[in-house]
């Protein structure tokens, strides 16, 4: 297939927004040692800035080249349902109700394990959260994980060891644990209409095997710092700022609801909108409103729907030119540099496909999950949340990439061989 010009032009500038991904540690490195022109660099180094920034480019090349009504046409031809999903699921997810709600949940299920409070709260936070994404989607599972590690262990000053080594396992899990149901994960949305893939068929094919992975890469994590871990100790939550179970009823109505209408964008908006109306009129049980951590994570994966659909041109010829095995390894990689749901989306594009590739390339898709910030939906959520507690407000990608290989290879072995 011969690509055009401005495809041509995307996959160029699908290029330099990856390159510009992994150099924004050294755009926040600037800002800090050059603070004459800190805006800009601190505006270079935001990783939910890229590929809006990137896409942008894109649509005045299309505007310059084609005129305005083919980038127009281009924009509306796109699909932004799951990057204003993302972002009502953030805000509303995020709310000192729903954190609670996890918070008090996780304890709970903590005091089963013998171990100390610091070890049984990080090991169900990485366990449970995670396969709660498979009823909550995994975007409402990810900024819930990410709050909690924030308060309960970011913010106490743990090592940067202990900081990768964890984002690295968070991100795995919740790109497989949310693998139980058909609705959860972003790559398997995409294909399991299409496809006739059920409840059941997710259990028995994928669900499973997401578990013992979970369960598996979280238990290392546990045991590899058991002793930082064990050193962590808890304050008492205060009384006062516990919310009453009529404001908690109502924000879990809000949250289901979103989920509920997960590809009703005009529902979901505007059930976030009465959200945002009824948090302000009882603002003494707030926090504050994720909102623009939201907005920043629905920028970038706009930008990511904009720049990525002008790679299927060559991304598509290379799916089909793999057996399953080739490319269960092929997607897990390509994962990393696009995105698992637009991977299997073009996988779904194709006719007459066998239930072995069906399989091997969701499976792949979620495998590479975890390895690079673009490589789910809900990553840039927990990079947005976290970023803050790293050195320079910066996750190093190279960092994130080394820490979640062996939770990947976890998963490369029950995908595989299971």
């Amino acid at each position: 297939m011969n690509p055009t010009t401005i495809e041509l032009i995307g996959t160029i500038l699908f290029g330099v927004a990856l390159i510009h991904t992994f150099s924004t540690k050294f755009f926040q490195h600037l800002a800090h040692t050059r603070p004459a022109h800190s805006g800009i660099w601190h505006f270079l180094g935001e990783v939910e800035v890229v590929f809006g920034l990137w896409a942008l480019v894109l649509t005045f090349a299309i505007l310059s080249i084609n005129g305005k009504q083919a980038a127009t046409t281009y924009l509306e031809q796109q699909s932004f349902t799951e990057p204003m999903f993302v972002f009502a699921i953030m805000v509303i997810a995020g709310s000192r109700p729903i954190l609670q709600f996890a918070m008090l949940c996780v304890k709970k299920i903590a005091k089963i394990i013998p171990w100390s409070d610091g070890r049984a709260f990080y090991f169900v936070t990485l366990s449970f959260v995670p396969l709660l994404g498979s009823f909550i989607t995994e975007p409402a599972a990810m900024t819930l994980a990410g709050l909690i590690l924030l308060e309960r262990y970011y913010s106490k000053g743990i090592t940067t060891k202990l900081k990768y080594a964890t984002l690295g396992v968070l991100f795995v899990n919740i790109s497989i644990g949310g693998t139980m149901t058909t609705f959860a994960a972003p790559p398997v949305l995409m294909v399991a209409t299409k496809w006739g893939w059920d409840l059941a068929f997710m259990f028995s094919t994928f669900g499973w095997k997401a578990i013992i992975v979970v369960l598996v890469n979280t238990l290392v994590a546990t045991f590899v710092f058991r002793r930082e871990l064990s050193e962590i100790h808890f304050d008492k939550e205060s009384q006062e700022k516990r919310v009453p179970l009529p404001v908690l009823f109502i924000h879990l109505f809000f949250l289901v609801g979103v989920v509920v209408f997960a590809h009703h964008p005009e529902v979901f908006m505007g059930l976030l909108l009465f959200f945002i109306g009824f948090a302000h009129a009882y603002e003494r049980y707030q926090d504050r409103l994720i909102l623009r951590e939201g907005l920043l994570v629905a920028f970038f994966l706009a930008g990511l729907v904009v720049l990525g659909a002008q790679q299927k041109w060559w991304l598509q010829p290379i799916l089909v030119g793999m057996d399953t095995t080739v490319l269960f390894y092929g997607a897990t990689f390509l994962t990393a540099f696009t995105d698992n749901a637009a991977l299997t989306y073009l996988g779904s594009l194709l006719e007459g496909t066998s239930p072995e590739f069906q399989y091997s390339l969701v499976a792949g898709a979620v495998t590479g999950g975890g390895l690079t910030v673009i490589a789910n939906a809900p990553n840039p959520a927990g990079f947005a949340i976290l970023k803050e507690s790293f050195e320079d407000d910066s996750i190093h990608p190279l960092g994130l990439l080394v820490a979640a290989l062996p939770p990947t290879f976890v998963a490369i072995l029950a995908f595989q061989f299971l």
